[in-house]
């Protein structure tokens, strides 16, 4: 074990937790970071789509994400220029949300303009015109693939609403693997291979932490950014009572294919899509290649699981045709390959798709929890958030009572750090899908 005793401990090296310990450990803090996995960013983070777009149903959703989008623009900037090596890209392509009454633009348009995020609002022609190969038939809702219902012609037709600064980050586990370097630079130590055992506080309000390989360390503050293992995490640390959303392990599947013919012209990238009228979600690779996912349509069945390390690592098939063929609906030349490509993993999903960036009513414990699916994206300010969370209620701040707020470095926009606790009410505004 590197060290026995540390400022803060935290428990998780995923994109998440690895920006938490660069910004705590920017800011003088001795940290430990522990995790289970090999490296950084080898759980959930590796599985990520990396979508960063901006359409979230709430003002601090969307201003985290609009805050965060400047920080990937400007990826060594935001390491400080304290990384050698490779660097995750980020990759602008637009995205077009395409119409749903589960996702009603008004609302979202609001939020853009309060925001200052551009968009465009695009009828049906101007959508098949845009996106060459399209079908802007509307399909809604969501239909079982197997069902005679899921082939039954469109009556009317849709459009969308796009925001062009929108892309993708080209590897998350590199982004990840980024911000664990960065945390290295100021000091941060990493133990990987590692998985804790036993967590105890103590009467002076210390944390021991027992690791598997019979070693402990004690500190201050533990920050639980575990993913799909931070309720155990909770568990295990006896946290988590008052919690008013609820997490759980969530397995997700995510499927590579070719693009369809005319979506990647002169090898410019087609826009991202987010298609919740069929239940999908698509995305461009370089080299014509072509990212599906699902967006969790009432009609099929959510995996949740007990135990991450259970999961089924390996794509199914049932997964496969579920999101390939609705995405092969909505591109009638997209061809669907025989054996199915991709990726499975399992998400930390929060009940309202929010996630939780918060103290605990446990003095020194923190969390940041429900973050797999939509918060890739916001990795560069979670850190951020958190930082600035245990700063202020280690200085004896009650952030229960008077919420504390994050003003971005990059757009000067008031995130109201509320919004993300564990005393929340649910998100109302939410799609109940990880589109948030």
């Amino acid at each position: 074990m590197p060290t026995d005793k540390t400022d803060a401990v935290v428990v998780g090296a995923g994109v998440i937790g690895s920006s938490i310990a660069y910004e705590l450990a920017a800011r003088g803090y001795e940290v430990l970071v522990i995790d289970k996995s090999g490296g950084p960013g080898y759980g959930s983070t590796s599985a990520s789509s990396a979508v960063i777009r901006f359409n979230y149903s709430t003002f601090d959703g969307m201003a985290a994400a609009w805050e965060s989008l400047h920080c990937w623009q400007n990826w060594n900037e935001h390491l400080n220029a304290t990384v050698d090596g490779a660097l995750a890209k980020f990759r602008q392509c637009g995205m077009a949300l395409l119409d749903v009454d589960v996702a009603p633009h008004a609302r979202t348009i609001g939020l853009f303009e309060k925001i200052g995020i551009d968009y465009q609002l695009w009828d049906a022609t101007t959508l098949v015109e845009k996106i060459p190969g399209i079908d802007a038939g509307k399909y809604y809702p969501p239909k079982p693939v197997d069902s005679e219902s899921f082939f039954a012609d469109a009556e009317t037709t849709l459009g969308a609403l796009y925001t062009p600064q929108a892309g993708f980050v080209d590897d998350p586990q590199l982004a990840a693997a980024n911000l664990a370097a960065a945390a290295r630079s100021h000091g941060a130590v990493f133990a990987y291979n590692t998985r804790v055992v036993a967590v105890e506080q103590l009467p002076d309000g210390t944390w021991q932490l027992g690791l598997d390989d019979g070693e402990s360390v004690k500190s201050k503050i533990v920050v639980n950014a575990a993913g799909p293992w931070s309720g155990a995490f909770n568990k295990l640390s006896n946290v988590g009572s008052d919690f008013k959303v609820s997490v759980r392990p969530l397995r997700q599947e995510v499927h590579h294919i070719t693009a369809p013919t005319e979506y990647n012209e002169n090898e410019i990238l087609g826009p991202m899509i987010a298609d919740l009228d069929l239940g999908t979600y698509m995305r461009a690779e370089p080299g014509n290649g072509f990212l599906v996912g699902g967006t969790e349509p009432d009609c099929d069945p959510l995996e949740w699981i007990d135990d991450p390390d259970t999961a089924n690592p390996n794509r199914t098939v049932a997964r496969f045709e579920a999101q390939v063929f609705r995405a092969a609906r909505r591109f009638p030349t997209l061809e669907v390959p025989s054996q199915p490509k991709g990726i499975a993993g399992v998400y930390d999903a929060a009940s309202d798709w929010t996630p939780i960036y918060d103290k605990t009513d446990r003095q020194g414990f923190y969390v940041a929890m429900g973050t797999s699916g939509n918060q890739f994206k916001n990795a560069p300010i979670a850190g951020r958030l958190m930082s600035r969370i245990i700063d202020e209620v280690e200085a004896g701040h009650d952030h229960d009572a008077d919420p504390l707020t994050y003003v971005g470095m990059h757009t000067g926009l008031e995130i109201d750090l509320g919004a993300f606790s564990r005393l929340r009410a649910p998100n109302a505004e939410s799609t109940g899908t990880v589109m948030g």
